[in-house]
């Protein structure tokens, strides 16, 4: 199957003005994800609100060099970078032990994932990602985050307005997917960027409820947190094996992640873009855990961006990364933009979320061999599952054994193994 084609292909440079709307609706699409992990992981290491606003700090500084570092110098693919879900539940797991002994466990897998993957060993599995595979994982992206989008697309300052939150946001992606239809250039590529502002505007006008920014909106704090990074090694058997289960997950997401755009785009040397996309990840990961914050891994949602977008440029992500730097400086920033609605960030997921499912679909369309009644099942049972425990509630989730719950409570995690048991181990011979 031939790649998809992008007005604004891997290596291409768009003209200076998209340039920067490109960058800056990939920030929009970042910095909610950046706040909302910054602010859990803050609140269950800091009751101080100043200390909560230095970790959030730090959660932004190191997401944007290891954004920056992802584009120039890792797998050099446009996929977003971001605070580890998977670390948070190590973390969490693991809140009696101490910051310290978190934070060296951390540090400790960074350095594990990075030795095996720059040894090569990850290059190994290459051949388990087919076209099957691949169209599976951009497919169950957009089924692992529904949780997410439905918490988004109800959230309201009163409950009772939940059901009013939910027709908005009904109208308001029905309302980008029409203009989106009659739109092209400049304006289908910034689609996103209009519809972020368009929608918190008309949100404003239909439930006149002023944005609610993260705490840094009452500080003015600048480079204070670039003083706080203290590491003071405090090594734990029981820490560091669980955090080395979730680095195997965090494995996994980077693998599906990188091959995911990379099956969307068909680029040259995969291999060694995999090979430096996970050893860049493991050296970002060390460096997180000796600053004290919360690692970043490969976000999987980048192929929907790509497609309803239509630009494929790495260079379109670079704004945003410098963004996130200087923002990691301004809090009173973080909680400005922080303050998008809710609703409107869940409407924009997902929109492209289904350009996402639209990118899979063309995938499995596409694919060299015909597609039979097998080929549906090893689809059907991963996205089944991965639905499944992604609205496991968190009672059942935390009563799995602690050494489990990085994986069996992912769905993500959860529908790749499937994908790969179904097409490799139990369809292998069709």
């Amino acid at each position: 199957m031939d790649p998809m084609k992008f007005q604004y292909e891997l290596d291409g440079l768009p003209p200076f003005s998209e340039l920067i709307f490109l960058g800056l609706q990939w920030l929009a699409i970042l910095i909610p994800i950046v706040v909302i992990i910054g602010n859990v992981v803050a609140g269950l290491h800091f009751s101080e609100l100043a200390d909560q606003i230095v970790y959030i700090q730090k959660v932004f500084f190191i997401t944007g060099i290891a954004l920056l570092a992802q584009l120039l110098l890792g797998h050099r693919l446009p996929i977003v970078v971001g605070p580890a879900t998977i670390l948070l539940v190590g973390i969490t797991a693991s809140r009696g032990s101490g910051i310290d002994a978190i934070y060296t466990a951390m540090a400790f897998g960074g350095l594990v994932l990075f030795v095996l993957s720059a040894a090569g060993l990850f290059n190994y599995l290459k051949k388990l990602f087919t076209p099957p595979v691949v169209a599976t994982i951009l497919i169950m992206i957009a089924f692992t985050l529904t949780p997410m989008i439905l918490d988004l697309s109800t959230s309201t300052a009163t409950p009772e307005l939940s059901w009013a939150s939910f027709c908005f946001v009904l109208v308001f992606v029905l309302s980008i997917f029409a203009v989106g239809r009659y739109v092209q250039g400049f304006w289908k590529s910034t689609l996103i960027m209009w519809a972020l502002i368009v929608g918190t505007v008309a949100h404003f006008l239909v439930f006149a409820q002023p944005p609610v920014g993260s705490p840094a909106a009452h500080h003015t704090i600048t480079a204070d947190f670039l003083l706080k990074i203290g590491f003071h090694p405090d090594f734990e058997a029981g820490v560091i094996i669980s955090f080395l289960i979730c680095f195997l997950a965090l494995a996994i997401n980077d693998l599906g992640s990188i091959y995911s755009v990379g099956g969307l785009l068909r680029p040259a040397n995969m291999p060694q873009r995999v090979s430096l996309g996970l050893s860049l990840t493991g050296v970002l990961n060390v460096l997180a855990g000796l600053g004290g914050v919360i690692g970043p891994v490969n976000f999987s949602l980048s192929p929907g961006v790509i497609v309803s977008t239509g630009c494929a440029s790495r260079f379109a992500l670079v704004p945003a990364g410098l963004l996130l730097l200087a923002i990691s400086f301004l809090p009173a920033i973080i909680a400005f933009i922080g303050g998008i609605p809710q609703a409107v960030v869940g409407g924009v997921f997902l929109y492209i979320m289904c350009s996402q499912i639209a990118a899979g679909l063309t995938m499995v369309a596409g694919a060299p061999k015909k597609f039979h009644f097998e080929n549906g099942l090893v689809i059907g049972l991963p996205l089944m599952l991965s639905v499944i425990v992604s609205f496991l509630p968190n009672t059942i989730i935390d009563s799995f054994p602690l050494f489990l719950r990085p994986l069996l409570g992912n769905g993500f995690v959860v529908g790749v193994l499937a994908v790969l048991i179904m097409e490799h181990l139990i369809f292998g011979g069709k």
